[in-house]
């Protein structure tokens, strides 16, 4: 890995206070939704986004939600805490996400459309891990924001951009220009941020799930499969859903659950 990506990495600001906060609560097993709900109910930018989450077409949750208490309330407190951790990594860091050819509300979204679709899947296989999994898979992709700004500053935007446009294994292109894929930048970034080390690890090999470690190599293959279906240069393609139901169905999961996610998370996508 580049040791200009590494700098920028440990330049990066803390985490809000409401964040910590956010932390503090998920990981006290005492806590509760109405703590969740009081933990945020003073950060308007957090409030609006988990708002707007909450009554897309991606949950369905068939009626308006109007408050933060009541978002909380139907998300959980994992579900809430993604929320509002994706908001905030992405006003930390500088999205300009040109290299890779989309905008900075598209990158948002496809990560929303991770996240939804790993929890349509993994719900149907075991719900702890459905919760695990969703925070992984909706920041799995935060790496590509410093490497967006690394290609930049090297005057590689074109070349890159080019490249990522008709790549179907996006991480070769990164690891050829920095020597990193955006799983390994991402870990990084959430060391830094002192997250907990099943997380850092399943998001370090999420492009490489062949050589995670045997505790979190499903959760590893997982994120993988994901990020196969729902690439950031062609989500939901003909082409990309069949790679990952393949690469599904050779590390033994039952398809047929996978493509029911699937049709679930695209239909939200028409409504």
């Amino acid at each position: 890995m580049k040791s200009s990506i590494i700098d920028s990495i440990k330049s990066l600001p803390p985490l809000s206070a409401t964040i910590v906060e956010i932390n503090r609560i998920y990981a006290d097993e005492n806590s509760t939704i109405k703590d969740m709900a009081k933990a945020i109910e003073h950060d308007h930018m957090i409030i609006a986004n988990i708002l707007k989450i909450a009554n897309s077409p991606l949950y369905g949750f068939g009626k308006e939600i109007k408050n933060a208490a009541q978002a909380v309330s139907l998300f959980g407190m994992n579900m809430t805490r993604t929320i509002a951790l994706g908001n905030s990594v992405k006003k930390l860091l500088n999205v300009d996400m040109q290299p890779y050819k989309i905008t900075s509300e598209e990158f948002a979204h496809i990560s929303s459309l991770q996240a939804a679709l790993m929890f349509n899947w993994y719900i149907k296989i075991n719900r702890h891990k459905a919760e695990e999994l969703y925070l992984a898979a909706f920041l799995q992709e935060t790496g590509k924001i410093l490497i967006a700004s690394e290609i930049i500053q090297n005057d590689e935007t074109i070349s890159f951009a080019s490249e990522i446009e008709n790549s179907n294994n996006i991480a070769t292109v990164e690891k050829a220009y920095l020597d990193a894929t955006s799983g390994e930048v991402t870990a990084l970034v959430f060391k830094h941020w002192g997250f907990e080390s099943d997380f850092i690890e399943m998001i370090k090999y999420s492009d490489n799930p062949s050589e995670a470690p045997d505790d979190i190599k499903e959760f590893s293959t997982a994120l993988n499969i994901i990020k196969t279906i729902v690439p950031i240069n062609k989500p939901f393609s003909e082409m990309s859903i069949n790679f990952g139901l393949k690469k599904a169905s050779d590390a033994g999961y039952n398809v047929a659950l996978l493509e029911e996610a699937i049709a679930q998370t695209a239909d939200s996508l028409n409504t």
